[in-house]
Formats: structure tokens, sequence, C-alpha cells
């Protein structure tokens, strides 16, 4: 039997102090020790003007590994009502994990070091935070669990750093005396992603003071079957193949910088939209009921301000035409935190104090990875005096 869910709490954490654009390069390094080109094009367009990092503006490296800040997200949630001591599921999502092996979510579990629970990493890109989420709203809805911790983190910081592309760098110098920066397709991340954490804590009823969210359904999809890789790391594409890291000897890894984040531009701009918005709308629209005049928040977790208006074209054109003053993100204040994203967007209108009870919030993260897409319907309840 399935019982209702309800997100109690939400928690998020984000590493140092705010990181404004004029500091970035000099937080991630000069790669061949000159300044990006693309780096004040990219931010035009994504219209982000502050994000947070690991690495310390002192000694220029990480302070804290991936594990530790989603460590401190989850510690957030304890309180009265729940103790981490008591938690009887863990899911803990990233694509920047620390290490290939072992998996995330038992780095987290060791980190927070409370007793033995049962524990589920999720992996992907910007998707496996709410495919953590599914698995530990279904958990407590088939009664296997009294309670569940979901969490999305990332550490992009670290891969974006230039030591990783300086070898690359060195390798092309003929190359690279006419156009002087690493390929558009790497440089183009490093001025689009950031670290931080978010997590909520999922039971079987609400809380007894203040509000909840109800969480009613969250739909999945994957178009890997019509779309080839659009966003990788640790794989190099080569004639149109994704060929992965083991393939590589250590120094053609170094030289291709094989383990950075890649993103094929032009196939995200072609078609972010129409698979994780349109297609994915169609396919959910035709099983579950959603009216624009039900949906009182939208929360949208996209890459780039430039994505905007694409995405309301998107809506509108799925026959869900929601206005832009339903629609809540604050990408632009903390970041493109990918897994961690929607986490963070729920923390801040959760504990703003804004809601109200019998509101309805529909949820979107898309993936780019090979298009994927997921939307979350969740409704507010309880009193909120």
């Amino acid at each position: 039997m399935v019982q209702p869910v309800f997100i109690n709490r939400i928690s998020a954490f984000l590493p140092h102090d705010a990181v404004d654009n004029e500091q970035m390069e000099a937080r991630l390094g000069l790669v061949g020790g000159k300044p990006s080109r693309a780096r004040k094009l990219v931010l035009r367009s994504n219209g982000i003007t502050q994000r947070h990092y690991v690495i310390d503006p002192a000694t220029g490296e990480p302070s804290m590994s991936n594990a530790q800040l989603s460590a401190e997200a989850i510690r957030g949630l304890a309180g009265e009502g729940f103790a981490l001591d008591a938690l009887d599921c863990l899911v803990a999502s990233s694509s920047s994990p620390d290490q290939v092996m072992p998996n995330h979510a038992v780095m987290v579990h060791g980190e927070l070091g409370n007793p033995p629970c049962e524990v589920v990493s999720t992996a992907g890109i910007c998707l496996c935070g709410m495919s953590a989420l599914k698995y530990a709203w279904m958990s407590v809805a088939s009664g296997e669990s009294r309670n569940a911790v979901a969490c999305g983190s990332e550490v992009a910081s670290t891969l974006m750093q230039a030591r990783n592309f300086n070898a690359e760098y060195e390798s092309r110098v003929d190359d690279l005396e006419s156009h002087p920066e690493i390929a558009f397709e790497k440089d183009f991340l490093r001025w689009m992603l950031s670290d931080g954490a978010g997590a909520v804590l999922l039971q079987g009823q609400p809380n007894a003071r203040g509000l909840s969210l109800r969480v009613d359904w969250i739909d999945i999809y994957s178009f890997a079957d019509q779309m080839p890789p659009c966003m990788y790391a640790g794989a190099d594409m080569q004639d149109d193949q994704l060929t992965g890291w083991s393939r590589f000897d250590a120094e053609e890894r170094n030289r291709r910088s094989v383990m950075a984040i890649k993103q094929n531009v032009k196939l995200l701009n072609e078609n972010i939209v129409k698979y994780t918005v349109e297609q994915a709308l169609q396919r959910i629209m035709a099983r579950r009921e959603l009216r624009v005049g039900d949906i009182e928040h939208f929360l949208p977790h996209y890459s780039s301000q430039f994505f905007r208006d694409r995405l309301a074209v998107g809506l509108a054109n799925a026959d869900l035409p929601i206005p832009q003053e339903r629609w809540f993100t604050n990408l632009t204040r903390k970041g493109n935190t990918g897994a961690a994203s929607i986490f963070i967007m729920l923390e801040e209108l959760f504990n703003g104090g804004g809601l109200l009870s019998g509101e309805r919030l529909l949820c979107y993260v898309p993936e780019s990875g090979r298009f994927s897409s997921a939307f979350m319907h969740l409704t507010v309840v309880g009193d909120e005096a």
C-alpha cells in the first residue's frame, strides 16, 4: 500500500563567501597563464553574478571534499522530531564524486557517522539529484523506511581549476598560437558550474507545526534512444562515438583532458527544450492532470538565463504556459550547482516564509548528458501560522 510522503525539512550548504564574476578566474587559475577569451561572453549570456567554490581563497586548495559538503547539508536537517541516529534510508547523488569507487553515498555516510542504514547512490548529471529524491520518496511511500534523506551535491570547482587543462594546453602549443585557449566545449563550462549541496528529509506524516510539502508524483524520462551524448566527463568523443577514459593511457588522458567536463553547446542549444520540456510534458500530461491555473510556483533548473525565454516558449508549446511571475529560481545568486540546484531552490522557497497551505509547486530538472528530464509535483500542507 502506497502511503503519503512529506518533505518536512530542507537544508542547503554553500561553501565560503560568494565569488563574483571578477574573482572567478583568480580562484580557478589561468590556463596556460592567459586569461580566457570566453569568460565574459559566457557570463554575459548565463546571467550568473555570484557562486560558491570549496577552493579556499587563502590557499587556492579545496577546503572540503564533496562527501563533507553533502554531510554539512544533511546535518542541517537534524532537530526537534528527527535525529540522524534514527535515519532509515540515505540517498546521495552527485555528478562530481570524490572518487570512482566506492560510491558517493557510502562516503557521505562515513562522514556523518550515523548508525547503519540503507545507503544508495544515484549517478548522472543534474538529474541524479531528482532520481535520489524519487528513490527516497518511494522508500517511505512503500513502507520500507520510516524516513529517508535525499541529498544532491556538486564540487565542480576542482575539476575546473587551470591545472587540469595545462597538460592539454602545453601539448598543443603550435595549434594554440592562433587560438590561445582550450577548446570552447571545455572552457565554456568553467564559467557555468559551481559548488553546493542540499538535502531534504522525507517522512510518512507532515510536520506537527508549520508547513510540509506533500510529494504527489515524480516523473523522469530519458531520451537517450533518440539523442547522442551532449555533456560528458571521463571520456572523449571520437568519430561521433564516446570513448571512455580506460581506453586511454595516462599520458593520452592528460593530453586530451579526458577527465574534464565537456559539452556540445550547439547540440544543447538546439535540443534541450524540445526534448526535456516539450516531449517530456507531452508524456506527463497524458497521464497527469496539469493545468496552468493550478500551479502557484514553478521551480525550473536551467543552466543559464539564456534558456529562460526558450523555456517559456517550450512550456507554451506543451500547452502549459506558466507565467514567468510564478517562476522561482536563485541561479543568478547561488550559481548552477547541478544535482544540488533543485534542493537549493526548494530550501530558499520553503524556508523563506512565502508559501501558503494548499499551494502547488511544479519542479523541472533537465539534463543534457544524453537528454533526460524530470518533473515533480508538490502540494503545501499544514498551518503556515
